[in-house]
């Protein structure tokens, strides 16, 4: 039926039977009541809502496979740090753009899409998403719990899972991640989509933090006022820097990348390599942050301990010298030192 909104005008496509009255459709559509996903077709370009404020997906006519959302193309510059990725599990296909581009980008790679809304997954067709083969299978289930049931061995975990609400609540915990960092590969990546407001996902960035020993990097994407979230599984990761761009030049040539996805892949390369003392003093930042709430915030509330900041060595077997991080020196008499 014709769109009833001002600005998203063109066709709304929705799964509704024949006797279904257009005008209670239309109404529903206006006051956000309306409970299922629709696309409104505009005649260049698809979109994926689950109400108008809340655009999921975008596919180009004439240009099905390409990530035309600027998140998208942000999300797959794990390419940089995986580059060859063996096999790829996506929680959330909203419109299908990542697993429909690494489809056709990366014929040698496994790929699995899990969402949990079977709405979601009828528009399918819509999106032209190629049926499930030998490489691709599209599953119906909670990510979170086909996360704990999943074989080990992912390389690329892409996570772009959301509600009417905001980001799915089953994989905004630490046992998501637990499963998450237990799935993945020795070299495997972690990429999150986050949107909404900060606050929303500031405690999921900290548990990521926690679960994958700080090696995480978040970016921002202000064209679409996103965030992508990297956690990398092996330990003491560090990216090659001097090498992105040499990194890039190979992964345009092996997967025949557009303009607009190189131009993405060398503004974030050059923004990764320019930031990346800020980077490092960020993720020092957010150490501190939660050693202090995991830790010392705990004992700040007991009377019983005194905490001293400092170098420590031993003056004798039952005194310590302290050399205070405000200057200062203190002796510390002990029966007992842990």
């Amino acid at each position: 039926m014709p769109s009833p909104f001002d600005v998203e005008t063109g066709t709304v496509l929705m799964h509704e039977p024949s006797w279904a009255k257009e005008g209670q459709l239309r109404a529903q559509l206006l006051d956000e009541t309306y409970p299922k996903p629709f696309v409104i077709d505009d005649g260049k370009s698809r979109f994926l809502y689950f109400n108008v404020r809340l655009m999921q997906s975008e596919m180009s006519l004439k240009a099905p496979n390409d990530l035309a959302i600027r998140y998208t193309q942000k999300m797959m510059a794990f390419l940089l740090f995986q580059p060859r990725p063996k096999r790829i599990v996506l929680i959330g296909l909203g419109g299908g753009s990542l697993i429909k581009f690494c489809y056709h980008k990366m014929p040698g790679t496994q790929l699995t899409a899990v969402e949990l809304d079977p709405n979601v997954i009828a528009f399918r067709d819509t999106f032209l998403l190629p049926p499930d083969d030998e490489r691709l299978q599209v599953l119906e289930a909670d990510g979170a719990q086909f996360l704990e049931t999943t074989e080990k061995g992912i390389d690329a975990l892409l996570v772009d899972a959301f509600d009417k609400t905001g980001f799915a609540p089953s994989l905004a915990n630490r046992e998501f991640f637990d499963n998450a960092f237990a799935k993945l590969s020795g070299n495997g990546v972690l990429v999150i989509n986050l949107a909404g407001d900060k606050e929303t996902y500031a405690g999921l960035i900290g548990e990521a933090m926690h679960v994958f020993d700080d090696q995480v990097i978040v970016i921002s994407v202000p064209d679409d006022d996103n965030h992508v979230l990297y956690a990398f599984k092996e330990r003491h990761f560090e990216p090659r820097w001097r090498w992105l761009q040499w990194l890039i030049a190979t992964v345009f040539k092996r997967l025949s990348l557009g303009v607009v996805h190189r131009l993405a892949f060398i503004h974030f390369a050059r923004w990764i390599t320019v930031r990346r003392d800020r980077l490092l003093l960020q993720q020092q930042a957010r150490v501190d942050e939660l050693r202090h709430g995991k830790y010392e915030n705990i004992l700040d509330g007991n009377p019983s301990i005194t905490v001293v900041h400092g170098t420590a060595r031993f003056k004798d077997s039952r005194t310590l010298t302290v050399a205070r991080h405000d200057g200062g020196e203190q002796e510390i008499a002990f029966d007992r030192c842990l």
